[in-house]
């Protein structure tokens, strides 16, 4: 398993449900957390899944996503 990093533009509590939808379907709710804290809006993901995965199931809910290296 490795852990990604992504900048996001969720907001609220609404905008991490929504993502999270998304998200859920594809990974274990355990695996993945948004900190609305931080001014990159991060969203860390750990999973064997690609990162381009990822980004497409944020684009999905509605929002951009952009890998942090």
């Amino acid at each position: 398993m490795s852990t990604l990093k992504f900048k996001t533009n969720a907001k609220c509590g609404g905008c991490v449900s929504a993502i999270g939808d998304k998200l859920n379907k594809i990974l274990n709710p355990g695996n993945w957390s948004i900190d609305l804290t931080k001014p990159e809006k991060l969203l860390i993901v750990t999973t064997e899944l690609p990162a381009t995965t990822i980004i497409a199931a944020v684009t999905e809910a509605g929002f951009k996503a952009e890998q942090l290296l």
